[in-house]
């Protein structure tokens, strides 16, 4: 196999122009011969770059409104013939057909005409055949070809042939492995596409891909590697956010700053997400970003410590001088004024990530996870309770700002590992039990933080006193219920559906409390 391959015939069709007219000027200068169609022969000719038309390569003319113009042999037989075989180069001669030793292809832009909205008729106008076929073929006869398919590897070309007088089969094996990466995650677009245009969500073949932002330094563990891919999709959050400042990002970082940020995203007043583990540690909203992080802080300032924090609003001053009180190891925003971003910078090794908006809960889209030999995918939980809906269940029901904290606290719930019991009270968390293997123990939990948090203020008495409590699955028993009375919550919300809700309901009318069933549960394992 030769390893030093010299480029005599170039083939260029790109919508993406970016470099295309000093690279074909470098390789005119090289004594390439450049092939071409379209818009691309046209940039290259004005810019004064000797190019020659595919169909007058070919022989054959462009048909079909330019469907077909290099689905000919003359191209494809010059893509994979094998020069270390002299039954390829015999026929080659036999038929005409001079051999091409490097294709740049960029696709015709199908994602991006799908994400602006585009017609269906558009959209599949917007599919490449050609670029693929020529992808591909190339980048199977890698030991003779070079196949690029991003702007980003015209520079590496460049290099290779000013020092080796050609491409090197290294070289050429990585943009094959990355030609058909390319061509796997647009065929992924498209079969999604055309899934979603049939209403399919899940399809008995689920193809997507992701496309590699950056290598992190490890997983959850040193032990583990990791990488963080972009899917695509122009939905907010994480994968849009800029790194102002700050050491690199790890795993565990990443995975913390999106709960944060999801759950952050449930609310349209000012709210402050502070999270630890992947759990809320304390929630809350207000008239400013100052006051809902103060509120979010007393729930649980102990877990808030090396914490992640997650604002809606743009981050101004006085949010930053407390945020930056304590050791924190994110704060995401949508944005942060001028004097908000200099208090962050005094801390040198805080990373601060924008955004540019918040994600929308509301929006459809799958979430997976892998399991042994495959992956679970279901619809993101973007359900939200409808207060008219809500069932009162007791014989009290509850009051205006109990309904308000209760509704409050079940969106709450639906960031919360399960089994998830949430304590608030005027719009802020007071307590969070998470991931406990039963229920009662994650109300005992919560009680016990809001009783802790409240001796850390100098209160005196349990933040629970006067809260109200969501639990996002039912009670299966009364017990659970019973320690959020001893707890002093005076309402609870809850899905119902249990066995036993009239042992519950029985329970919360003795202990005096108002309870409305949602009929909707928030399981998050």
């Amino acid at each position: 196999m030769t390893d030093i391959i010299p480029i005599r015939r170039a083939l260029i069709s790109v919508s993406d122009k970016t470099g295309l007219v000093e690279f074909g000027g470098f390789l005119a200068g090289q004594g390439a011969e450049i092939l071409s169609t379209g818009g691309t022969a046209k940039a290259l000719r004005e810019a004064g770059v000797p190019v020659k038309d595919v169909s007058e390569h070919t022989g054959f003319p462009e048909i079909l409104d330019g469907r077909v113009k290099t689905l000919v042999p003359q191209v494809h037989g010059g893509l994979l013939c094998r020069r270390d075989l002299e039954e390829h180069l015999a026929q080659m001669e036999a038929h005409g057909i001079a051999p091409i030793d490097l294709v740049v292809v960029n696709l015709y832009p199908f994602e991006a005409t799908v994400a602006k909205g585009a017609s269906f008729d558009d959209c599949i106008e917007n599919i490449d055949i050609g670029g693929p076929a020529m992808i591909r073929s190339a980048a199977k006869n890698h030991a003779h070809v070079v196949v690029l398919t991003e702007p980003s590897q015209l520079a590496e070309v460049v290099a290779e042939v000013e020092a080796q007088g050609g491409t090197t089969l290294a070289l050429r094996r990585r943009c094959a492995a990355a030609a058909y990466a390319r061509t796997a995650a647009y065929d992924a677009a498209i079969s999604g596409w055309f899934a979603a245009q049939q209403g399919e969500a899940f399809p008995p073949r689920l193809a997507f891909a992701g496309i590699l932002k950056q290598t992190l330094r490890y997983g959850e563990n040193p032990h583990q590697q990791a990488g963080f891919y972009l899917d695509g999709t122009a939905r907010r959050g994480i994968a849009t956010a800029t790194q102002v400042q700050g050491k690199e990002l790890s795993y565990n970082n990443l995975n913390d700053t999106d709960a944060a940020v999801e759950a952050c995203a449930e609310f349209a007043e000012p709210a402050i997400v502070i999270v630890k583990h992947a759990n809320p540690c304390g929630i809350a909203i207000g008239d400013d970003l100052a006051g809902a992080w103060d509120r979010a802080l007393l729930c649980d300032p102990v877990s808030a410590f090396g914490g992640i924090v997650a604002a809606n609003r743009v981050l101004d001053a006085e949010a930053a001088r407390r945020i930056t009180a304590i050791f924190t190891e994110v704060v995401v925003a949508p944005d942060a004024d001028e004097e908000a971003r200099a208090i962050f910078a005094r801390k040198k090794n805080l990373r601060l990530l924008l955004t540019g908006g918040m994600p929308d809960p509301a929006a459809p889209g799958l979430t997976f996870r892998s399991v042994s030999g495959g992956f679970l995918a279901q619809s993101r939980d973007a359900g939200r309770i409808d207060p008219a809906t809500l069932k009162v269940a007791t014989k009290r029901a509850p009051t205006a700002a109990e309904m308000a904290d209760l509704i409050f606290a079940f969106r709450v719930c639906k960031h919360v590992k399960s089994n998830a019991i949430v304590y608030a009270k005027d719009l802020a968390t007071v307590g969070i039990g998470a991931g406990q293997m039963n229920r009662v123990e994650s109300s005992r939990i919560a009680a016990w933080k809001a009783e802790a948090a409240a001796k850390a203020a100098g209160l005196p008495e349990p933040l629970a006193k006067g809260s109200v409590v969501a639990s996002d699955a039912f009670f299966p028993f009364a017990d659970g219920l019973e320690t959020a009375a001893a707890a002093g919550a005076t309402a609870v919300i809850q899905p119902g559906g249990s066995m036993r809700d009239a042992e519950v309901i029985a329970a919360a009318d003795a202990a005096g409390l108002a309870m409305v069933f949602t009929g909707m549960r928030h399981f998050r394992h």
